[in-house]
C-alpha cells in the first residue's frame, strides 16, 4: 500500500531527479514555454515557481541560492527580467495546459509556460 507515500520519483536516483528538474526548469526559464509530460510538469511547478519568488528580491544571498541550481546565465535571466516581471504578484507564476497524448508510450503532454 502506497499511505502516505507523495512522492513522485520519476524513475530516477535522488540526483538525478534533482539534474532533471533544474534543466526543465532552465528550459522554462530561457524559452518560457515547454512541452512535457503531465507528471514532469506537476512536480516542476512548485521547484520554479519557488525559485521566481526567490528571483523578486534582488539579494546577495537569493543571488548565491540561486546560483546552486541554476547556471550563471539562467540565474542572471531570472533576477534581471523574469523576478522583476512577478514583482507584484503574490504567486501563480507558471501555467500547465493539457496537449495531447504521445504516440509512442501514452503519456500525457502539456505545455508549460510561464504567465505574462
Amino acid at each position: 500500500m502506497r499511505h502516505r507515500n507523495k512522492k513522485q520519483k520519476l524513475g530516477r536516483s535522488p540526483e538525478q531527479r534533482k539534474a532533471t528538474l533544474s534543466s526543465l526548469a532552465s528550459a522554462v526559464i530561457l524559452k518560457e514555454r515547454i512541452f512535457t509530460t503531465e507528471i514532469k510538469a506537476k512536480k516542476l511547478k512548485p521547484f520554479l515557481e519557488k525559485a521566481i519568488s526567490r528571483a523578486r528580491k534582488n539579494t546577495v544571498a537569493n543571488r548565491r541560492i540561486l546560483l546552486k541550481t541554476f547556471p550563471p546565465r539562467i540565474a542572471d535571466k531570472l533576477i534581471k527580467i523574469i523576478g522583476p516581471r512577478y514583482a507584484a504578484q503574490a504567486g501563480g507564476y507558471t501555467r500547465i495546459i493539457k496537449y495531447n497524448v504521445r504516440k509512442a508510450d501514452g503519456a500525457q503532454m502539456v505545455l508549460m509556460e510561464l504567465v505574462k
